[in-house]
């Protein structure tokens, strides 16, 4: 049997090897643990604008609250503002009157999924065929092509994504919620939004009696503050 005997230098060399190949190791788990900083897809739900400028979108989810969308409507027109309707494809075959009214003002008109039926227990087929539906009676009532999808109560499985993003759209979900369907004191709706303002933030509201209430108060305040108040898409094209 040889016996290899080691010089200090080929000892040191081996001791510095092993250490960079045991660091080399480290460095690749914690990338396999944690991953990348901020993970993004093309399916990737958009909540917000850029936070480089200072501007707010309306989000108006609509399935329901006809009674107040031309009180809503005034809102926005006395303030000259654009905002973003969400419509169900239902709730516009019911008014298409009230669908056109909002796109003549040249609000944006995005796409609420057909019957605010929950897509994450739709399959990936039926979420498509949910919001093709949608897209042909919007498109029929205002004269527009939907670009935006917003899925009923924020559903955001994997299909769901994946179905918006396989037929052109782009899933828009909120960075501030008024949670106004319950209803609240106008005064809540208003600090609800105040208190979480930011750039580029898109705020989710629903065409109820406390909101035309609180929406003169919030618009005033946030144009005091410097925002610009934009439709979703030129929010998050920013």
């Amino acid at each position: 049997m040889k016996v290899f005997f080691l010089t200090k230098k080929q000892l040191s060399g081996m001791i510095m090897g092993g250490i960079i190949l045991l660091l080399l190791g480290l460095i690749i788990s914690f990338i396999s643990w944690f991953g990348p900083a901020v993970p993004t897809t093309e399916i990737t739900p958009i909540y917000q604008g850029s936070g480089e400028t200072k501007q707010i979108s309306f989000a108006v989810n609509v399935d329901w609250g006809e009674e107040f969308i031309p009180e809503m409507i005034e809102v926005f027109d006395r303030h000259q503002i654009r905002c973003t309707f969400f419509l169900t494809g239902r709730w516009t075959e019911k008014f298409p009157h009230l669908a056109k009214a909002l796109a003549d003002k040249n609000h944006e008109i995005g796409n609420h999924g057909y019957k605010h039926d929950s897509p994450n227990k739709m399959s990936l087929e039926q979420v498509k065929n949910d919001i093709l539906k949608a897209e042909s009676i919007i498109k029929s009532a205002t004269g527009k092509m939907t670009q935006l999808y917003a899925p009923p109560s924020g559903e955001r499985k994997t299909h769901v994504l994946k179905a918006s993003h396989e037929l052109g759209y782009r899933t828009v979900l909120w960075s501030i919620d008024t949670i106004d369907w319950q209803r609240p004191a106008p005064e809540t709706i208003v600090t609800r939004v105040l208190n979480k303002a930011h750039n580029g933030a898109i705020i989710l509201m629903h065409p109820t009696a406390p909101t035309i209430k609180a929406l003169p108060v919030i618009i005033s305040e946030l144009l005091n503050q410097g925002y610009s108040l934009v439709p979703v898409s030129e929010n998050i094209n920013k």
